[in-house]
């Protein structure tokens, strides 16, 4: 029986964080776990394709935007069920001994948020994240994504957007999201560099703009400009 998993990473400019994601999911291929590896990349200019080529992941080209990639990665994958990760996410060690008894294709899964930093800030947010990916059905893509190909399908699949495309999944999913005890782990850059509170409040006004129907890419410009 063809192994179950298809995983989907997008990237953009990702050398530095990949290889640790990669290395996380290695243990999925020695428990017969991962059919593909696809990498959907947004115009690396780094040496992301070169990691790919060399653990032999299928390597897609095309516009830049993570659900548009993500989705892309989806159209090419064949495996049952889809482990969407963001190229600075890993999962914790002994994930592919968790994971499959606990999943049923009639739900999505997430798993547990925890930042790759030793700031106190990290603790108070990761508690967060997690409370509101709970009680508000809305976990984020760095949380991780594992949801069967039927289930996508019947929601009409992958949003094809360049910016809260994990907000409009969720708003399809509503109640059939559910959190997996595994940790996955991501990287905190954007906060140490514009400050906790401060990239903080920057996601919680796109999601608010977001949520009062202001235009995706306009919001994708914003953020990045952020």
């Amino acid at each position: 029986m063809p192994a179950p998993f298809s995983i989907i990473i997008p990237t953009l400019n990702s050398e530095y964080e990949l290889p640790e994601t990669l290395t996380s999911l290695f243990e999925g291929i020695d428990k017969n776990l991962i059919r593909e590896l696809i990498i959907s990349d947004g115009g690396s200019l780094d040496k992301t394709k070169i990691i790919a080529n060399e653990v032999g992941a299928v390597f897609l080209e095309g516009t830049r935007g993570r659900g548009m990639q993500i989705k892309r990665g989806i159209e090419k994958s064949c495996g049952d069920w889809i482990l969407v990760l963001h190229a600075d996410t890993s999962l914790f060690m002994g994930w592919s001994e968790k994971i499959f008894p606990k999943i049923d294709k009639k739900f999505a899964y997430y798993f547990k948020l925890k930042f790759k930093s030793k700031s106190f800030l990290s603790n108070i947010l990761e508690i967060w994240v997690n409370l509101r990916s709970k009680v508000f059905d809305l976990p984020y893509g760095d949380q991780g994504l594992l949801i069967h190909r039927d289930l996508l399908t019947s929601i009409g699949g992958f949003p094809n957007l360049p910016i809260m495309e994990d907000v409009a999944l969720a708003g399809k999913l509503k109640s059939k999201f559910k959190p997996l005890n595994i940790v996955a782990q991501t990287s905190a850059k954007k906060y140490h560099e514009k400050g906790w509170l401060r990239q903080s409040l920057i996601n919680f006004s796109i999601l608010i703009r977001f949520k009062l129907g202001q235009d995706a890419d306009l919001l994708y410009k914003l953020y990045y400009k952020s």
